[in-house]
């Protein structure tokens, strides 16, 4: 993955706020960890194509919604 995952800007903290989630339900609804859901908010970790649709529909919004090259 190298290091330009660092570069992604992620606002999947603010979509899930504003879905009334916690990062626990969240991680429930998608099917992962809790500790995923940290990581990606945290930008340690990219979540696959298939975790991020998951999310995405989660959280009634589109891939690109939290997830943007700058």
């Amino acid at each position: 993955m190298g290091n330009n995952h660092k570069k992604l800007l992620n606002n999947l903290n603010l979509f899930r706020k504003n879905a009334g989630l916690t990062q626990q339900e969240l991680s429930i609804k998608a099917e992962v960890s809790r500790k995923s859901i940290n990581a990606i908010e945290n930008g340690v970790y990219v979540p696959s194509t298939v975790l991020a649709l998951k999310m995405a529909r989660t959280l009634n919004c589109k891939v690109e919604d939290l997830f943007k090259l700058p």
